[in-house]
């Protein structure tokens, strides 16, 4: 995964989500594209991500963590790095989320929409 900045992690940051995400057993280039890739290649890439992220335990935490830290980088809780740039753009900086759950909380419509075409429901 990449490095941020100290400044962005956020303080209250916890780690034992990733130990159960669904994205541990899957390949790691699945979440992060290579240097100039577009169009379709790279819609298909993160739709591939989503798919995984779907099915995930702490898609939740994951999505609260990518947008709590600002991760400029990759697929996070099913969100791709232009629909987190969305949700950094909506949200004053005066009032971004900096504790565990409020970043979940404020993008709770885009997390719910950034997998629901791709969850199966029983």
């Amino acid at each position: 995964m990449p490095q941020q900045p100290l400044a962005q992690v956020p303080v209250d940051a916890i780690w034992d989500w990733q130990e159960h995400g669904s994205c541990r057993s899957a390949d790691p280039s699945l979440f992060f594209h290579p240097q100039n890739e577009r169009g379709s290649a790279r819609r298909n890439r993160d739709r591939a991500a989503k798919a995984i992220c779907a099915g995930c335990p702490v898609r939740i935490e994951c999505a609260d963590y990518a947008v709590r830290a600002r991760e400029p980088y990759g697929v996070w809780g099913g969100l791709t790095e232009e629909e987190r740039e969305t949700i950094y753009a909506r949200i004053d900086l005066a009032e971004y989320p900096r504790r565990r759950g409020e970043g979940a909380r404020m993008a709770a419509d885009e997390i719910d929409a950034a997998t629901a075409p791709l969850r199966v429901t029983a």
